[in-house]
């Protein structure tokens, strides 16, 4: 996705947005999932997404960061044993 200001923004964002409905879709359709389960389904559907092209748009706003993170902080938490994997902002500091 280019737009007029060459910014990746936008491209972050509809990468973002395909990742997250590819774990919803996961979430409905396993209702337990194990580790490496999830290491299949996650690094062959969700992965893909977010690393498409990355050299041409990668993220270095910290605003496009956190929209990635945030796909895999989601993911983090379909999985039992990787809730604990999830660090909040305020312990990191």
């Amino acid at each position: 996705m280019v737009t007029s200001d060459l910014k990746p923004s936008t491209q972050c964002a509809q990468a973002a947005k395909k990742a997250m409905s590819i774990l919803g879709l996961i979430r409905r359709t396993f209702k337990t999932i194990d580790v490496e389960d999830f290491r299949i389904l996650y690094n062959g559907y969700v992965r893909p997404h977010l690393e498409y092209c990355v050299q041409v748009w990668s993220p270095h706003l910290r605003k496009d960061v956190q929209c990635v993170e945030k796909v895999q902080e989601r993911a983090t938490k379909l999985v039992h044993g990787m809730k604990n994997l999830i660090t909040t902002k305020d312990s990191t500091s």
